[in-house]
């Protein structure tokens, strides 16, 4: 990260400028001052005193603290310039199924024709880990997984017929120009020579999704919905929530070209997404979440990842990311005021090898106990 680089920097110089220093205090103390003893007592202390140790701890105790912190939440970090990046987060996006739904949608009771297509369905679905496709093969769990089939990203699956193509997937994948309102999330099924079959999922949403949100839109920050569910489901979605910026029926191409303009614009955008069409928006975004319930491309591409069913895992990474960075810049700060003071004085013979060591342990001491607050601070919020 930024500040590790610039504190791994300074401290590089440390050992060369100290000694200088140290040599220039014997000199000086030795050939004006005429006392070689005391000035070797003065370039000894000025060698303690300066101690690197506050400088080169300033960074790295915080960022293991507030893994710590992220961890005992749930969220496994695995960007080390990660929480530099989202420190500066203005703009939330969020998919839909499986994000801010708990991603465990259920078939509603299909009708006998549906029933009658199901087998087949939930063959093409159990090649597929999207949430829908999931829930299909829950409701027919003696299907055995058809062979051939291939996915595409944001629309479905396809396999290869003896009497031509099926297709598994949105409404325009299969064919359909015009789907239902009814705001039930839906994957339509299209089989040579007969009509397609719309299968029809509710899902529910995270059980403080609307806390979440409300905390998110309370500190400024711009909240958007990209899914590629159609638009019907998106909107009731997006009402229930109060976000009034989604897009729906999106492919994975227009998520990543829909945060590339944003980024354009110089907002600094977290994206959080679990399926195969989110992988590409979560690599383009300053920073990135997946939930573990994701597939393994999201959370391979996502610089964090959370468990459990909450959503409170997005206000707590970004009210970590921005804790860390004021206790880095902190950090940094001390270090650097400490040793602006305390080397003249060691140079001027006003330190002792004794007071030194004290003074250059205790800044080492008050720049841990400093980062150590950030994980003092999720004990006290914790009911």
């Amino acid at each position: 990260a930024r500040y590790r680089r610039m504190a791994d920097r300074a401290a590089r110089l440390y050992s060369p400028v100290v000694h200088l220093l140290a040599l220039v205090s014997l000199l000086g103390w030795g050939f004006i001052g005429g006392d070689w003893k005391q000035a070797m007592i003065v370039a000894v202390s000025v060698l303690i005193i300066t101690c690197p140790c506050a400088l080169a701890l300033a960074v790295p105790v915080v960022q293991v603290v507030a893994s710590s912190r992220l961890m005992r939440g749930g969220i496994l970090l695995k960007s080390a310039t990660a929480l530099e990046r989202a420190a500066a987060i203005d703009t939330v996006i969020f998919d839909k199924t499986g994000t801010l739904t708990i991603g465990q949608p259920r078939l509603l009771p299909p009708d006998a024709t549906g029933q009658a297509q199901l087998p087949l369905a939930a063959a093409m679905a159990a090649r597929s880990r999207h949430p829908l496709c999931r829930a299909l093969v829950a409701a027919c769990p003696e299907a055995v997984p058809a062979d051939h089939v291939q996915e595409h990203p944001g629309q479905g699956l396809s396999m290869a017929g003896a009497d031509g193509e099926y297709r598994l997937g949105n409404a325009g994948f299969a064919g359909v120009q015009v789907s239902a309102r009814d705001g039930c999330s839906e994957l339509w099924f299209a089989r040579p020579g007969q009509l397609p079959y719309r299968f029809r999922f509710r899902d529910s949403l995270r059980s403080d999704a609307a806390a979440v949100i409300g905390q998110l839109r309370d500190q400024g920050r711009r909240l958007v919905i990209l899914s590629g569910d159609h638009a019907d489901a998106v909107a009731d979605v997006a009402t229930v929530l109060g976000i009034h910026e989604w897009r729906a029926g999106l492919t994975p191409k227009a998520k990543a070209d829909f945060i590339l303009a944003l980024k354009d614009q110089g907002r600094r955008i977290l994206m959080v997404g679990d399926g195969l069409n989110d992988a590409a928006a979560l690599g383009f975004a300053d920073a990135s979440l997946s939930p573990a319930s994701g597939m393994d491309i999201t959370q391979n591409v996502a610089d964090a990842v959370f468990q459990g069913e909450k959503l409170g895992a997005v206000p707590e990474f970004l009210g970590v990311a921005e804790q860390s960075q004021r206790l880095c810049r902190q950090n940094i700060g001390f270090s650097l005021v400490y040793n602006l003071f305390a080397v003249p004085l060691a140079i001027a013979g006003m330190v002792t090898p004794l007071i030194a060591a004290i003074a250059m342990s205790s800044s080492s001491l008050v720049v841990v106990a400093n980062a150590v607050r950030l994980g003092l601070s999720a004990r006290k919020a914790r009911p």
